[in-house]
């Protein structure tokens, strides 16, 4: 009998949490019925039956699915329309320099090592 109140007090507290969490992470705007600091108060006060009034009355309506959902961006930090970044690299005089010195660099090192693999002695080229 211990184990189905232990049973009955896990789901309890699961439902509670995630209740909780539903009202924080919800838009205000969209809540129903009363406001959302009023939600939070009422789900942390009343666990059980606040967390049921929130699924009943107060979560927002979820708007029905009318086509294809397109699977999420692998790169979402590229979704935002208003990140900063220059449209053109030529708007970007750091980067274009940066770009420069990385292909000096690499130019220098492979006529260095075109150097040194023509002075070793002994080995035969075909």
């Amino acid at each position: 009998m211990a184990y189905l109140y232990l049973l009955f007090f896990a789901v309890a507290l699961a439902v509670w949490v995630y209740a909780l969490f539903d009202v924080i992470g919800s838009d205000a705007d969209s809540v129903r019925l009363l406001p959302k600091p009023a939600w939070t108060v009422i789900v942390l006060l009343l666990p059980k039956l606040g967390a049921l009034l929130w699924f009943a009355l107060g979560r927002p309506r979820r708007a029905a699915a009318t086509g294809p959902v397109r699977p999420p961006s692998p790169f979402p930090e590229y979704d935002h329309p208003n990140r900063a970044r220059g449209a053109t690299p030529q708007d970007d005089e750091e980067f274009l320099r940066r770009c420069r010195e990385r292909a000096e660099e690499q130019r220098r090192r492979a006529r260095e090592q075109a150097e040194r693999r023509d002075e070793e002695p002994g080995e035969a080229r075909d």
